[in-house]
């Protein structure tokens, strides 16, 4: 509570200096501003020119500061991240290489930090800043006032899926650009959703309800734009992968003219209260160029104005459904390596679909032994066992009971046939896991993989070799030889593994999770037999 006090004052005291910088000469208010700056405190006239003379030199300290007064945990509801200037001055930079715009848009403007930075780099274009936080609209418009752009900046306070903006002349062109919010599918109303799928579909896309916020102003921007429009925006790089992002691979390269995409690694730390991977995607409203330019920055001062890349034909963007292996830079092999997929086949492990039910407890008991199989349940059983497990005491056991009940000894039916009545009770036959089983009760775990490695965390996989045996969930991916492979190769290659598999290597999600697919596991570059046999892997 005392934290939540004290915010608040701060945003008041905030809001006095955006007063003072002129915030009300930008605009008309919203009732919900006038709200927020009833009976505002004094500000301090000194900070007041500090700030004035920080904006017009480039800075955005109001935005700076309310980050610092809201966490990133205040803030995620609305989505709300800033974008750092050298990420701004890139994306301009791209777009100033078709002259100047009519008019600037930004779909989620914050404190103001692209559409003043735009206004800077088009002197002659309107600015529309569109903002639903009236706290971060009243900064837009005194960032927007103190550095000279009050005159020719329109502060929207509103959702911008419902903004309806003037048409231009025929040849005017409108520049959309920014960081739209980032917010999972779970905390978006379902009316939004329903706008998804009805709007989407108008545009011949197959809309997912998965997708997050940042999706849905992509669509909206498709719906306000018009050929020859330009567009540039920042956003997390999921959807160049996941199911729900086939809408936005499907915009990009079909009706938004899709020109270039720049994904920023974890380490360029493209957001500063995130780690995440990013992605920059830049359009030409109505285009269809040949091929997209893509490329990847591990620092953002490596981004200059968003020049070269590799060309990537457009029909093989088409045609692939995960886009990220496309966007990276492709590693020359060394002599004598080869992809880990020619010797292992990688598979997830299994889904129980209620591990309450399916991993052992009291609830289980009296079940069989021979029905209850030791097993990787947790990532950090791999990270703990450093390199290989050689124990199975300390795991817990999942219950796997085969699908033919009749070939059970009577009594070990009897003990199943109570178990499954208390499994009942539990739900375990209704969840969509069980209804889509050959019998509900059987899990059909895999034969124990002579290595295990996890395949989503904020670090590096742990690749394990299996001694002991485990079995293993869907936690953790099993490696399988294609041909038999000796217990000291296995260890080396582990050993290769765990030393030289970075982060890099995978997708990185908002939130900071790193994760690889079996296929993606499978093309990681390892030492061929022939290196590992004479140890000369390194």
């Amino acid at each position: 509570m005392e934290a939540d006090l004290f915010s608040a004052s701060a945003v008041r005291d905030l809001l006095a200096v955006a007063v003072e910088l002129g915030a009300d000469f930008a605009g008309d208010w919203s009732a919900s501003e006038r709200d927020l700056a009833a009976e505002l405190p004094p500000a301090d006239p000194s900070h007041v020119r500090t700030l004035r003379a920080e904006i017009r030199a480039g800075g955005d300290p109001l935005g700076e500061q309310f980050c610092r007064i809201r966490s990133p945990e205040q803030r995620r509801p609305q989505g709300a991240t800033y974008t750092p200037a050298v990420i701004v001055e890139a994306m301009l930079g791209w777009a100033k290489r078709y002259g100047q715009a009519a008019r600037v848009v930004d779909p989620g403007a914050g404190s103001g930090r692209f559409i003043v930075q735009a206004g800077r780099a088009m002197p002659r274009a309107a600015l529309v800043a569109v903002e639903i936080d009236p706290v971060a609209s009243l900064l837009c418009r005194a960032h927007v006032a103190a550095a000279g752009m009050a005159d020719r900046c329109e502060v929207k306070v509103a959702d911008y899926r419902q903004v309806d903006l003037v048409p231009l002349g025929d040849d005017e062109r409108t520049l959309f650009i920014g960081n739209p919010p980032y917010v999972r599918h779970h905390l978006i109303e379902h009316r939004w959703k329903k706008w998804l799928a009805s709007e989407g579909r108008k545009l011949g896309l197959r809309p997912s309800g998965l997708a997050g916020l940042h999706v849905h102003f992509l669509v909206a921007t498709a719906l306000k734009a018009r050929a020859g429009d330009l567009a540039c925006f920042i956003t997390s790089a999921e959807w160049l992968d996941v199911n729900y992002g086939r809408m936005v691979r499907e915009l990009f390269i079909n009706g938004m003219g899709g020109r270039r995409i720049v994904l920023l690694s974890p380490t360029a730390k493209p957001f500063t209260d995130a780690d995440t991977t990013a992605a920059i995607i830049c359009m030409e409203v109505g285009g269809k160029p040949d091929s997209v330019l893509v490329s990847k920055a591990d620092d953002c001062a490596q981004l200059g104005a968003l020049e070269g890349g590799r060309p990537v034909a457009r029909g093989r963007l088409d045609q692939e459904n995960r886009w990220s292996s496309l966007v990276r830079r492709r590693r020359k092999a060394p002599a004598g390596f080869i992809e880990l997929g020619e010797l292992f086949r990688a598979h997830r492990g299994q889904v129980t679909g209620a591990n309450a039910v399916w991993v052992a407890g009291k609830h289980s008991w009296p079940l069989p032994e021979r029905l209850l199989f030791p097993s990787i349940t947790r990532a950090r059983e791999l990270y703990d066992a450093r390199g290989e497990l050689t124990d199975l005491g300390h795991l817990r056991s999942v219950i796997d009971i085969p699908a033919d009940l009749d070939a059970l000894a009577p009594r070990d039916r009897r003990m199943v046939e109570g178990f499954l009545a208390r499994a009942r009770e539990m739900g375990a036959h209704e969840g969509y896991v069980a209804r889509h089983r050959k019998a509900w009760w059987s899990v059909g775990l895999r034969e124990p993989a002579p290595i295990l490695a996890t395949y989503m965390a904020r670090r590096p996989p742990a690749f394990v070799v299996n001694t002991a045996g485990a079995r293993h969930l869907n936690i953790a991916h099993g490696l399988y030889p294609r041909e038999p492979i000796a217990k000291a190769m296995l260890s080396r290659l582990a050993g290769w593994l765990n030393a030289n598999v970075s982060l890099d290597d995978g997708r990185t999600y908002a939130g900071g999770l790193t994760k690889f697919e079996p296929r993606e596991m499978e093309r990681l570059l390892v030492p061929g037999p022939e290196l590992l046999c004479a140890g000369t892997e390194a």
